[in-house]
């Protein structure tokens, strides 16, 4: 964060939200009004994912509006799938392997029973 006062005021309210005097939406409603005013702020690349940092710490789950909420919870399913998706590709590949060593184990084709020498045969 490039703004000091927007830092002074962050480390002031979480003391309040801390002490239970100041609800932690609050916190993040003012957060956000600064930072829609300020013109240290309006050109910080950075700031509005620090701001999502710190409302992930300062809200319960159930405080955090439901878009934002939505979205996190897609990406972690998005996630998922794809850890699913390498972990099959990843087992598949073994499991053919194994299919095709238990064949290999399993099989009671003994060549030298199957094929004996010439000179048993006879």
């Amino acid at each position: 964060m490039q703004c000091e006062r927007l830092v002074t005021m962050i480390k002031s309210w979480y003391l309040h939200v801390r002490d239970e005097t100041m609800a932690p939406a609050r916190m993040v409603s003012f957060m956000e009004q600064h930072a829609e005013r300020c013109e240290i702020c309006l050109q910080d690349p950075d700031l509005k994912e620090e701001i999502a940092k710190i409302t992930e710490l300062v809200l319960p789950e159930s405080k955090i509006p439901k878009a934002v909420r939505q979205k996190t919870e897609q990406a972690a399913q998005e996630n998922d799938k794809i850890e699913e998706v390498t972990s099959d590709e990843n087992n598949s590949e073994d499991s053919e392997e194994t299919k095709e060593d238990d064949k290999d184990l399993n099989s009671n084709d003994d060549p030298e029973l199957v094929n004996p020498p010439q000179d048993i045969q006879q």
